[in-house]
């Protein structure tokens, strides 16, 4: 058998490393979004009273950095260690998490354009309640304060939205400075002040409504996204195709045959949830699984074979 060479079963290294490449960036990158937000929270005493948590009525930006990083965290373990270790469990763990993730995506978009007028009423909710919380959380009045600036919008669908916080009402009993006013990031910009005046919404809803478009912006947040979206359907809808046609186009780049038979992932699948990242998990799980299959177990009289992926089978089986 001299000069023959061992043409069994291997495990693909371009995929092994390429997804373990890409997911200890993610596992990195996770672990960073986590612990920013751990000492976010640390800076504002969370930790120290964690039923301090669930008091503040709005929303904690500090979540979001939890959770994704936590999810990102996940996933890069699961495909980082799974891909080095060949472990096919973490391999699948990853692939079903990834189409989870797919799915939910999905049925929020496909809800989000069938119940659009139950949204709205829910996203109008959700920013009042953020109102109220206004001054109770630096971070929530830095989210609202960056919204309200890009967009150049001032409250759900109005700057009278502000009445929902006990600073800027109109009560009589309100014995507020901001009474009867809006965040300074409900205020036009003047394009000849370097400094922010962070007092040009004092008293502003007490003047009339027709003079109130002169100093600040009197569209509502609401209406002002449901515009961006229209103005920029074209584009979004182009991110999606082209990201769907790249990821189905991948998968024929990874696909491989062995013994004249395909190990990997049909590129209908591949299309079908537009995650190349569980394409690339399948395939390898589909190349560990082969090399397993192809394992014959040491006869007695000739000692221990050694695997068919490893450098020593060649001179083994040569």
């Amino acid at each position: 058998m001299s000069g023959n060479q061992y043409k069994g079963n291997e495990v693909s290294c371009c995929i092994k490393y390429f997804i373990f490449g890409f997911n200890i960036l993610f596992w990195l990158l996770g672990m960073a979004l986590v612990g920013i937000g751990l000492w976010a929270w640390s800076e504002k005493g969370v930790l120290s009273n964690i039923s301090s948590i669930t008091d503040l009525g709005g929303l904690d930006p500090v979540w979001l950095f939890m959770v994704v990083g936590g999810v990102m965290f996940i996933l890069g373990f699961a495909g980082c260690i799974g891909a080095l270790r060949e472990n096919t469990f973490l391999l699948k763990f990853f692939s079903v998490f990834l189409g989870i993730i797919f799915f939910l995506e999905l049925t929020t978009g496909i809800l989000a354009f069938v119940f659009k007028d139950w949204i709205k009423d829910q996203l109008n909710l959700f920013i009042n309640n953020n109102i109220r919380a206004y001054r109770d959380d630096i971070d929530l009045q830095n989210l609202i304060d960056f919204t309200q600036e890009y967009w150049e919008c001032c409250g759900a669908f109005g700057a009278d939205d502000w009445n929902l916080n006990i600073y800027f009402n109109c009560t009589d009993g309100n014995p507020s400075r901001e009474k009867c006013g809006v965040p300074f990031s409900c205020c036009t910009k003047d394009p000849a002040e370097d400094v922010i005046n962070t007092q040009c919404g004092y008293d502003i809803r007490a003047k009339p409504d027709s003079e109130q478009k002169d100093y600040i912006n009197v569209k509502g947040c609401v209406p002002q996204f449901e515009k961006w979206l229209q103005d920029n359907l074209t584009l979004v809808a182009g991110i999606f195709i082209g990201v769907a046609l790249l990821q189905a186009s991948s998968t024929h780049v990874f696909t491989r045959r062995s013994n004249n038979q395909r190990r990997s992932i049909s590129p209908f699948f591949c299309f079908r949830p537009q995650i190349f990242g569980i394409c690339l998990a399948q395939n390898l799980v589909s190349d560990i699984e082969a090399v397993r299959a192809s394992w014959v177990p040491p006869s007695p009289s000739t000692g221990p074979i050694p695997p068919p992926s490893s450098k020593k089978a060649s001179a083994y089986y040569s």
